[in-house]
């Protein structure tokens, strides 16, 4: 019986420690505020002035996203997936119905929002070198307008 437990409670802390170590090998993971001086947004835009990326369950991600649209009203959505490319379901956001990530390479990573399947906005998210910035690049497929949000690792 105090053979089960000890392996029970072994188990744990393996399945802690990977979890642990998968968030530490994504430069994402943690939270990230907006540095407004060195953004740029176009007029009327949303912006997204916390991002926070955590371990999800199934190996998936986390995204949490909380800010303020055009008329300083606030705004949060989330979406659970993995970075494969594939849409996820988000929630909170007028606008989009799925997400997908897609990694580039370790510090970098596609993105396209959608509604009713069809991209309304695709982007890039690049974590910097020394994982303490992350600028996000996106482009608006109707307007074609683009906005560059920089964010600052917390």
């Amino acid at each position: 019986m105090k053979s089960r437990a000890i392996l029970a409670s072994l188990g744990a802390l393996l399945c802690a420690a990977a979890l642990s170590l998968a968030a530490d090998a994504n430069p994402n993971m943690g939270t990230w505020k907006l540095n407004e001086a060195k953004s740029k947004f176009p007029a009327g835009a949303t912006k997204n002035t916390t991002v926070v990326y955590s371990a999800g369950p199934n190996d998936m991600v986390k995204v949490t996203v909380d800010g303020v649209d055009k008329d300083g009203k606030a705004v949060h959505n989330e979406w659970t997936g993995k970075f494969d490319g594939k849409d996820y379901p988000v929630t909170g956001d007028a606008n989009a119905d799925a997400r997908s990530y897609t990694k580039v390479d370790a510090n970098t990573i596609d993105l396209a929002v959608k509604k009713g399947g069809k991209v309304t906005v695709s982007g890039k998210i690049v974590v910097s070198a020394d994982g303490k910035s992350r600028t996000v690049t996106t482009t608006a497929a109707e307007t074609k307008a683009t906005t560059t949000a920089v964010y600052d690792k917390q």
